[in-house]
């Protein structure tokens, strides 16, 4: 019997709270959306980069012509801290909201969520650490994602880094959920070649992570594999059109990233993540790099290390991207082959001594590694040591 088909037995709770509504010019039917949910008063949360670009205004426009009243507030980081819920929170309390909208990236989204579970329920960030914490019913959220990259409008977990530690905790409830997930593709367009690479290679890593985590099952699968599919397929597209652009023929691979990305991300609500994760973070509070970089640094290591668990799984996908057959005994090694080949051509680096990243640091960030939650899903088992050999393996440039 095929490995792949004892999959079809595994037990699974699907349990889908958010509404998605995609198209080329959805954020226009963010008024009439927040008129539906019954909203009044809504704290737009965003960055200033999202406002510069215009549509933070297009978004309380729209909120106004349907009778709405909006506050802004833009003073979100890229992963985001304790710090920046706080600030969040005390708008959202003087302007007495009843519905919290984000517009943005994973950070946008995340902060809007870490507002939401402080307003409603009280207390601070790190009471939230963990799953199922929230007891009291939480305000609606609409999401607006504007990168194709962290899914996080499909997921019930809000991830903020505690402002002193900067230790990330991932605070989760399915009272948090969006309500509503609006993916205008048209949105995209405006990215910066290197928020498109980062981003890009995060929804790639959600994709191929959940379709093989230890709690995988048909329905994160199934969207995990779509996922990977529209990923693989939009990617190497907007990557050869780099700069900023609006050019309409963009819009396609532009949108086939977007669901991608949504997709990959509601694979992990059903089936959480594995050990790049584990290992990105730790690069990201040592180091301050970037989510979607860390990943990227990891993510063909971390395939390597799994392909004797599971390369057929890893055939399927390779398959998907005409890497070669399904059945290919070297099918894992050819998939990291691959994405390190995407991500070089996407300008990210490719090691970690590229990033100025200290080889005696190394042991210390295994330590922190295997403390991540996300680890403990991975495919093939990892501890303090397998990590160190994974840090090793991503710090010298490659043969």
């Amino acid at each position: 019997m095929n490995p792949a088909d004892s999959d079809a037995l595994v037990p699974f709770d699907f349990d889908p709270r958010t509404r998605v509504v995609y198209g080329p010019g959805t954020i226009d039917q963010l008024g009439e959306l927040a008129r539906e949910i019954g909203a009044t008063r809504v704290l737009v949360v965003s960055d200033e980069g999202i406002a510069r670009a215009g549509h933070v205004d297009r978004a309380v426009t729209g909120l106004n012509a349907a009778g709405l009243t909006a506050r802004i507030f833009t003073d979100v980081q890229p992963n985001p801290t304790t710090e920046d819920v706080d600030r969040g929170l005390s708008v959202a309390r003087q302007f007495g909201v009843d519905l919290l909208v984000a517009i943005g990236g994973g950070s946008s989204m995340d902060c809007a969520k870490g507002i939401n579970f402080l307003l409603t329920n009280g207390g601070q960030m790190r009471d939230y650490w963990g799953v199922g914490k929230a007891t009291k019913p939480m305000l609606p959220l609409i999401a607006i994602p504007t990168t194709a990259g962290t899914g996080s409008e499909a997921q019930s977990f809000a991830i903020i880094a505690d402002a002193k530690t900067h230790v990330k905790m991932a605070c989760g409830d399915k009272k948090a959920a969006c309500r509503v997930a609006i993916l205008d593709p048209a949105l995209t367009l405006s990215m910066p070649a290197g928020v498109t690479a980062a981003t890009g290679i995060d929804a790639i890593s959600h994709a191929l992570e959940s379709y093989v985590t230890t709690r995988r099952n048909p329905v994160s699968q199934l969207f995990a594999r779509r996922g990977w599919k529209l990923l693989a397929q939009g990617f190497p597209v907007v990557l050869a059109n780099g700069a900023v652009s609006t050019d309409s023929s963009l819009l396609v691979a532009r949108g086939a990233m977007l669901l991608g990305a949504h997709l990959a991300g509601a694979a992990i609500e059903n089936s959480m993540l594995g050990a790049t994760h584990a290992l990105a973070n730790p690069l990201t509070a040592h180091y301050g790099i970037t989510h979607g970089l860390a990943v990227g640094l990891m993510l063909p290591h971390v395939v390597r290390f799994n392909a004797p668990a599971v390369g057929y799984l890893y055939g399927a996908l390779a398959a998907d991207a005409k890497i070669c057959a399904a059945d290919d005994i070297h099918a894992g090694e050819l998939l990291a082959g691959y994405l390190g080949q995407l991500i070089s051509r996407s300008g990210m680096p490719t090691n970690l001594s590229q990033c100025g990243v200290a080889r005696a640091k190394l042991p210390q960030m295994a330590e922190d590694a295997a403390k991540q939650w996300t680890g403990t899903f991975n495919p093939r088992p990892v501890d303090e040591s397998s990590l160190l050999e994974l840090y090793e393996a991503a710090f010298d440039p490659p043969d």
